[in-house]
């Protein structure tokens, strides 16, 4: 009856758990009352006749600030399989469910152990997850919900969730199909309204079609209130005449039902027992049984099953503690304290929703309860906990440090307006708190959106932070200024001011922290000393993921780009297991970047691919646009060029919205690159020319001075010798030691002024971990010899290029190397195209790993998958390589690498 005009809704629902192909499931969206309940519960039905397996979670207001709660609801039928889990999810997710103690678990690895539980009770039987009413889940539970649905690829499970329209959730950014619910049609709500009242007097059937316009919930629930129809406001909301509605049957339950209702309303959960423990605390201790509720059952209010009640629609749950007074409330509140007197912070929350004004003693234990919040994992309900505890707090300052706490764990978790909205709260007055406070708003997005004048107050916040000994807390302003100095340019002076804070901190030089910002605030004035650093610290790789990804950010910073690949690749597996997807795709941002730059592409490809799309599934959009910008270089290089201009053009728009210089500056690199590739040589100077002027927004402090070799090739080509030798006039004053810009300077003299001498000099340095780099020496020196008439002598040096460039499946400049060849009379054979050519970025990515002998559950691991999905991409990904096992392809494989 409820589902009158909704045939289609329920055909395509039907066909998406038979078949769901391509799709992970739904997400519909509507306004309450519009059946969505209705809708979800026959799909449910329909599925389990069908032979799936249905397991649901409902948001519950009151549950908001439960971290997992909602995780705990849809898991318990199979909590009996986390026992099987790898140790690492297994004790996330147990610690995230309250079932065990355990280290703080990350969200992502409480992500991955539900997706891997569900992948393995799925593979027994097909799964329909049902969540109901997501814009009332925790956050926590909504986060790992949004994760499973993104990596949905092959398992047999459907995720149908419903929201309420115009709310927020994770869920509507997981890769969800969206199904909008309207209102009936009029035929529809007609006869919907004449199935539940078909005796209606004519007159009064038209007014309700009218009022209820369309609106299930109204057309079945309005006609009961018959009797006081007439007196509704015309104007007035209709989801207000609907609680009142509901309202008007409470007002004539007995007062005892009445009381029950009330506190069931309260109450987190849907437990019976203690809703009637609650009742009989407020009824002087009396015993209350269940028939006290056999009152509101029968007037539709509530149902009572299997130890529970549930109210059978939000609007009459909500209503009900509307409609009592303030007095009502907070006695039934008490009464839940008094119930769940072994549930220390479900207490504290009801305790705190009856006090009115400030108690020290409550607002302890709220922030207690924060604190186990965050224990678990449940950043957001911490953040709530300690927002409570500041409002009950009975002093100033301790108010503050609760604000400013719960504005850190914002800022960790990345709700940025949230952390705006308590740091302004807190209003800090003492200097330690101002400087927090400080610090803490400058964290999101590094600074991009910012004025570049903000970095000399930072400066200033860390020299007086630092001068009350918190030195510490120094280090961490300047290396939030110093990431600006990266995104942004704030100038000379702002850098200097950075510097002498820097060297006046009693750290020593080798701490990996005063390396980084050095590193970003002077790349080439500090250089030396920074290159020399990090030579002394790469033999200590792999102790601490995020010393690491410091240093491998660092080593891009002075050009030291075999040193940048080591450190981040030292640093992602740790990063993976310990879950921290914010900071992952930074540290294979910078892998890819500088693997490209060392000609790396197969290692760069899956890196830099994987790094978009953590950043943008962590909210991270400008790393994510500069791992973009890296995907538009990477297919610049292999000859991909319109594939090149699209990636540069959504990378650019990222850019561009902020001013993302690393971002922009990498842009004009692929596109140079492209042009370079189809011989507009002027172009490609163009583009890259404007990385070296401080006015335009591609300018870039330290990256400005690593494409000198492709800035070079453009200039010579282009007949531009004169603007490239005020350049390197320019870049040679830089008094670094950067290698990449040293590889850069000589490559420019040679094809700038060629000769033997030049060339041998090229070629004589160090370039056993730059292939790309010595490849195109060769390229240069043959086509130099060409041209001299030593053809003889050219082809070698063309041929060493055409092996290196094929090899490296650099193409647009392996058949710059073949057409050079030809015309030195030399026939090249026919290159196809390279195996890990065939593979996308997330195929090349597991059969890397599979060939370096991980099982699929440890692929599945370090790249957040399930372990069959990993299984069923291998089975395509054999055909394509035209090998049959793991041994074949790990052969393959190390033979295009050798």
């Amino acid at each position: 009856m409820a589902l009158r005009g909704r045939e289609a809704e329920l055909k395509e629902l039907g066909e998406l758990v038979d078949g769901p192909e391509d799709r992970s499931g739904v997400v519909i969206r509507g306004e309450a009352g519009i059946g969505k309940s209705a809708l979800v519960a026959e799909t449910a039905d329909a599925a389990s006749v069908a032979g799936l397996r249905v397991l649901r979670t409902t948001g519950a207001e009151a549950e908001q600030n439960l971290a997992y709660a909602g995780l705990h609801q849809l898991l318990y039928p199979v909590r009996a399989g986390v026992a099987e889990l790898p140790a690492p999810q297994r004790d996330a997710l147990r610690t995230a469910l309250g079932l065990a103690d355990g280290a703080a678990p990350s969200a992502y690895l409480v992500g991955l152990a539900a997706l891997t539980l569900l992948a393995e009770e799925a593979a027994a039987k097909p799964l329909l997850l049902v969540a109901e009413d997501v814009h009332w889940l925790d956050r926590a539970s909504a986060d790992v919900l949004a994760f499973v649905a993104r990596r949905i690829e092959n398992e047999p499970i459907v995720l149908v969730a419903t929201l309420r329209e115009g709310a927020a959730s994770p869920l509507l950014d997981a890769g969800l199909a969206p199904m909008v619910l309207d209102r009936l049609a009029a035929d529809d709500a007609a006869d919907l309204l004449d199935a539940v009242a078909p005796r209606l007097a004519p007159a009064v059937r038209t007014r309700l079609l009218t009022e209820a316009a369309g609106h299930p919930l109204a057309l079945t629930e309005l006609p009961s209130a018959l009797a006081d129809f007439d007196g509704l406001d015309p104007v007035l909301p209709l989801t207000e005449r609907l609680e009142r509605t509901f309202t008007a049957r409470v007002a004539s339950l007995p007062e005892p039902t009445r009381t029950a209702l009330l506190v069931a309303a309260l109450n987190e959960t849907t437990a019976l027992a203690e809703t009637l423990a609650a009742t009989g605390a407020l009824a002087a201790g009396e015993v209350v049984e269940p028939d006290v509720l056999a009152p509101a059952v029968d007037a539709r209010l509530v149902e009572l099953s299997a130890g529970t009640v549930i109210f059978r629609h939000p609007l009459m749950r909500s209503a009900i503690p509307a409609a009592a007074s303030p007095a009502e409330r907070r006695r039934a509140h008490l009464a839940l304290v008094e119930a769940l007197h072994d549930q220390p912070d479900r207490r504290a929350w009801h305790q705190a929703a009856a006090t009115a004004g400030p108690d020290e003693t409550v607002a302890a234990e709220l922030e207690r309860t924060a604190e186990r919040a965050r224990y678990r994992g449940g950043a957001a309900a911490a953040i709530a906990a300690l927002e409570q505890a500041a409002r009950l707090s009975e002093e100033p300052g301790t108010k503050t440090e609760r604000l400013l706490k719960a504005a850190e764990l914002a800022v960790e978790s990345g709700r940025r307006e949230t952390a705006e909205r308590l740091v302004h709260a807190a209003n800090p007055v003492g200097k330690s708190h101002r400087a927090t406070a400080g610090r803490l708003l400058s964290e999101f997005e590094d600074g991009v959106r910012e004025d570049p004048a903000r970095v000399a107050e930072l400066a200033a916040t860390a020299a007086a932070v630092a001068a009350d000994g918190q030195y510490d807390a120094a280090l961490r302003i300047l290396w939030s200024a110093a990431m600006r100095c990266f995104w942004t340019e704030p100038g000379p002076a702002a850098r200097r001011a950075l510097l002498d804070v820097a060297d006046s901190l009693p750290v020593p030089a080798g701490d990996p922290r005063i390396v980084a910002v050095t590193a970003y605030v002077a790349p080439f004035e500090r250089g030396r000393g920074v290159l020399e650093r990090l030579k002394e610290l790469a033999a200590r790789t792999g102790a601490d993921p995020e010393v690491d990804r410091y240093l491998g950010s660092a080593a891009l910073q002075v050009g030291a780009f075999d040193l940048a690949a080591r450190f981040s690749a030292a640093a992602a597996p740790g990063l993976r297991a310990q879950g921290r997807l914010g900071a992952l795709p930074r540290a294979l941002a910078v892998l890819a970047w500088s693997r490209v730059r060392l000609g790396d592409l197969a290692g760069a490809v899956p890196a830099a691919a994987e790094a978009a799309r953590f950043a943008q599934e962590t909210g991270q959009p400008f790393m994510a646009g500069l791992a973009t910008a890296v995907q538009a270089e990477i297919a610049a290089l292999r000859g991909d060029h319109k594939q090149a201009k699209t990636l540069a053009g959504e990378a650019e728009r990222t850019g561009l919205a902020a001013g993302a210089r690393p971002v922009l500056a990498t842009v004009q690199l692929a596109r140079g690159l492209t042009n370079l590739g189809e011989g507009r040589f002027e172009d490609a100077f163009a583009d890259l020319s404007r990385l070296l002027d401080p006015a335009d927004p591609a300018y870039q402090l330290a990256l400005r001075a690593y494409c000198v070799a492709e800035l070079a090739e453009a200039a010579v080509r282009a007949g531009r010798t004169g603007d490239l030798r005020d350049v390197l006039a320019e870049l040679a004053c830089l008094d670094s030691p950067s290698p990449a810009l040293h590889i850069g300077l000589r490559y420019a003299r040679a094809v700038l002024d060629p000769g033997d001498e030049r060339f041998a000099e090229a070629l004589g340095a160090d370039l056993s971990g730059w292939p790309a780099e010595r490849g195109r020496v060769h390229l240069a020196f043959g086509e130099w010899l060409r041209r001299q008439r030593r053809v003889v002598e050219s082809r070698t040096h063309l041929r060493t290029a055409r092996e290196t460039f094929d090899a490296l499946g650099m193409t647009a400049w392996a058949e710059r190397a073949r057409r050079e060849l030809r015309g030195a009379g030399e026939s090249s054979p026919n290159r196809g195209p390279d195996a890990r050519e065939k593979l996308t970025p997330h195929e090349l990515s597991i059969a890397q790993l599979a060939a370096e002998g991980l099982t699929n559950r440890e692929i599945g691991q370090r790249l957040y998958l399930s372990h069959r999905t990993v299984g069923t991409h291998l089975h395509r990904i054999f055909p394509k390589l035209g090998v049959s096992s793991r041994a074949d392809l790990a052969g393959m494989l190390k033979t295009l690498e050798g």
